[in-house]
């Protein structure tokens, strides 16, 4: 079984879009996480972060953490198209302040279901 590790890319891109869906700076971003800004910087030169950074990150987006994981030794997310779409789709959801968790939660699971139907049907 390979290894299982953090993609930083994935993960940089949904916090750059979450903090512009929220109209936010990189240092406001960082004040309200809570994190010095260089873990961001970090994650924008494709650094992996540490653990309590990763679970910070993930908590401020709102999104599972599975879906920044990839094979270390393939290099390819664990699941292939469903990662990108949801690493981009997922924080403009939760930056959308009509919708409820549960609306949030409800989209991101018809958009998995029809992206593993594509799939399937390839």
């Amino acid at each position: 079984m390979p290894r299982t590790t953090v993609d930083p890319v994935a993960l940089y891109e949904a916090l750059d879009a979450a903090r512009s869906a929220k109209g936010m700076s990189w240092r406001g971003v960082a004040l309200e996480m809570g994190v010095s800004p260089s873990l961001l910087s970090r994650l924008r030169q494709g650094q992996r972060p540490d653990a309590n950074g990763f679970a910070t990150v993930v908590s401020w987006l709102g999104v599972d953490a599975e879906q920044f994981f990839v094979a270390e030794d393939a290099g390819v997310p664990l699941r292939p198209g469903e990662v990108e779409l949801m690493a981009k789709v997922a924080p403009l959801l939760r930056a959308d302040k009509d919708l409820q968790d549960e609306d949030v939660q409800f989209i991101t699971n018809v958009i998995n279901a029809a992206v593993t139907r594509a799939k399937a049907s390839k």
